[in-house]
């Protein structure tokens, strides 16, 4: 992790949407410096493509030359557009060398906690640290933690030099029990219009078992014989 890095800021005359796209467009990003005793709030501009390679190299502290005064600071908020392509403004926090501040830092959870589900109460934590050991986040070692578990802010693993600014004893995550969602299958309920009579029904004025026809036989009163 670099100490800190030294960027060429300049003086913006005018503020505003028009204004910050014109500065966008000539691969500049709209930046502020904030207010801090005697000092008054800054509004500049800075390379894009210098801040970015600054952050692939893990800086979190600044000189800032603003037209040839230096101002030492810290990044206190990106803003980025809504596709989080490119950023739309950068608000610097002044600070001192040497002199401990207090940041937020990602938290990141390592491993896989053991036929359980990690549920997070937080996603960041405040730290006190001089600014040039700001760092990029801090590691949490959940493998193989079973459901039960709370995890504190003591548990997080400090780097020399970081100190918590938290109580020790907040909760920052725990370990639950995992939820078996089983579907049940729906009732099927019986309808007798659907069920086939087997063997279907009898048509009408059909014949008797031996296949005649009720009319074949002698007329009711004739006689057989003579």
């Amino acid at each position: 992790m670099s100490s800190s890095e030294s960027l060429k800021c300049g003086l913006r005359d005018k503020v505003g949407s028009r204004d910050a796209r014109k500065l966008r467009s000539q691969g500049r990003i709209p930046a502020s410096i904030q207010a801090e005793g005697k000092n008054a709030h800054l509004n500049i501009h800075l390379s894009a493509e210098e801040f970015h390679a600054s952050r692939r190299h893990h800086v979190h502290l600044y000189d800032l030359d603003v037209d040839g005064e230096e101002h030492t600071a810290v990044v206190r908020e990106l803003q980025w557009d809504v596709m989080g392509d490119y950023l739309n403004h950068i608000e610097f926090r002044p600070v001192q060398r040497g002199v401990a501040i207090e940041s937020q830092v990602t938290l990141v959870f390592h491993g896989q906690v053991k036929d359980a589900v990690l549920s997070q109460n937080v996603t960041e934590i405040t730290i006190s640290c001089i600014p040039s050991l700001i760092p990029d986040n801090l590691e949490v070692e959940v493998d193989g933690l079973e459901v039960g578990v709370h995890l504190h802010a003591s548990d997080i693993i400090l780097p020399e030099g970081i100190t918590l600014a938290v109580d020790p004893e907040f909760e920052i995550a725990v370990v639950g029990q995992l939820k078996i969602v089983v579907e049940e299958e729906p009732e099927v309920e019986f309808d007798p219009d659907a069920v086939a009579i087997e063997g279907g029904e009898d048509s009408e004025g059909g014949g008797d078992a031996d296949g005649e026809s009720p009319g074949d036989g002698p007329d009711e009163g004739e006689s057989s014989g003579d």
